[in-house]
Formats: C-alpha cells, sequence, structure tokens
C-alpha cells in the first residue's frame, strides 16, 4: 500500500530566458526527472511575469540578462507579486558579483550557466526542499568572507548599489545611454545619477575612464556581450559622454 509520505513531490518549473536553445537544453536536462515538470517559458521579463501571475509554478529559473529589464529588478517583481514561488538564478554573470545581490532580491539560489548541467539538477533539487544553492566557489567565500576582509584588497565594484551596478554592466557591455534608459525603464536623469555614484565610489575622473574600466571589467568577468541593436551600433562610443 502507497502511503502519501511514499509519493514524490513533483514540482512545476517555467523557464525565462531569452535565448531559446538555453530553454530547450534546460528541458532536456529535467526531462526524464520524476520531480520536474515544465510550467511554460518566456523570452521577456513582461512576457514571464503575465504567465506567472496567470498560473504560477513552483520554481522559476531565470537568467539576469533578459532584453527589457534586469534579472535581479524581476527577482524582486517576481517576491513581491508571488512570493511562494521559489527562484533560481541561472546565468553568464560572475557569481562572485551577482549571487549574494540575487539571494538578497529573493532568489533562492544561483548557477552559473558554465557549470556541468548536472549541477542544474542538484540547484533545482535543493531549491524543491526550500534551502539556499549556492556553488562550492561561493560558499568557501562566504564561509571565508571575514578572513578575506582583512587579507584581501576589496574590490570597489562592491561597493555599488543594484542598481548602479547594472549601469556599470550595461555601460561595459557596450550600451548606449537611452539603451540603458529603456533596458531598466529609468529616466535619462536616473542614469545620470547613477553614472555619477559609480565613478565616485571608483575614483574615475572622467566618463571615457568610467567606460574604460567598465568594458575591462565586464571583460574580465567573462560575461557574453550583448549583440548590438541598430541604435546602439549606429551612436559612437563617445556619446556615454552624453551622460
Amino acid at each position: 500500500m502507497t502511503t502519501q509520505e511514499n509519493t514524490p513531490v513533483t514540482s512545476s518549473v517555467f523557464l525565462i530566458d531569452d535565448h531559446p536553445a538555453i530553454r530547450d537544453a534546460i528541458k532536456d536536462a529535467i526531462r526524464d526527472s520524476s520531480s520536474f515538470t515544465i510550467h511554460g517559458g518566456a523570452g521577456t521579463a513582461a512576457e514571464a511575469i503575465e504567465a506567472i501571475e496567470t498560473d504560477p509554478p513552483d520554481i522559476v529559473v531565470l537568467d539576469l540578462s533578459l532584453p527589457d529589464a534586469h534579472g535581479l529588478d524581476l527577482v524582486r517583481l517576481i517576491q513581491t507579486r508571488q512570493p511562494s514561488v521559489e527562484i533560481l538564478v541561472f546565468s553568464m554573470y560572475d557569481e562572485t558579483v551577482y549571487a549574494e545581490r540575487a539571494l538578497q532580491a529573493g532568489a533562492r539560489g544561483y548557477l552559473m550557466k558554465s557549470e556541468p548541467i548536472s549541477d542544474l539538477l542538484e540547484a533545482l533539487n535543493t531549491v524543491q526542499r526550500k534551502c539556499i544553492y549556492l556553488s562550492s566557489v561561493m560558499l568557501r567565500r562566504l564561509l571565508s568572507g571575514t578572513q578575506s576582509k582583512t587579507a584581501l584588497e576589496p574590490d570597489p565594484v562592491d561597493s555599488l548599489t543594484d542598481r548602479e551596478l547594472e549601469v556599470y554592466q550595461l555601460i561595459g557591455e557596450g550600451y548606449t545611454v537611452s539603451d540603458i534608459e529603456n533596458h531598466l525603464n529609468v529616466s535619462r536623469g536616473a542614469v545620470d545619477k547613477y553614472r555619477r555614484r559609480a565613478m565616485k565610489k571608483l575614483g574615475c575622473n572622467s566618463v571615457r575612464e568610467l567606460l574604460r574600466r567598465a568594458v575591462l571589467w565586464v571583460h574580465e568577468q567573462g560575461t557574453r556581450k550583448k549583440s548590438m541593436s541598430p541604435t546602439m551600433a549606429q551612436e559612437p562610443v563617445d556619446s556615454v559622454g552624453s551622460f
């Protein structure tokens, strides 16, 4: 006789990534798992919110890089509107920069796309149990945080707020002022404010220096550079100075 306790738990998973190939890869990875079922997917934040509010899944797997919003903002929005939904961030963005921020925004776990696909199932199983999932690298980093603060020079980028970091990242990825406005859904004045704050915290004396450092930082983080839109391709790099 089968008891309720012996019945395996199956969680529905909703995928948010602007690359259909990534969504397909995730589907393939969990297709044979009895613990998860695909509950749909979306390529934009707007599509995702509409679908999640209409029929909430148990777990959302989302990328931080989306065409119409930054993933951290989407994490906060989902947590505000559907607090019972668990969130696993699955992104190319460096975990040492974004993992803690994602957890603070409300995510249950963070996994980089560079990790083996088998780690995704482990992460989903962890999130399903309502536990925090981080890579062994991040766990060691967090556990040794107090020692690291005294032994290592702190990274000035860590002092940026989430929004300042988003602007800094987008500058480094080649976005223009108007593109950043549209991507983050903020005014030009707000972009200018975040840029000025980032310059001050990072010790940059000019917009050109900020641009150079942002490009180098993005390259060092190994983040993929977004395909340039026609607007981005036509506007010269010096347009960043119009902040």
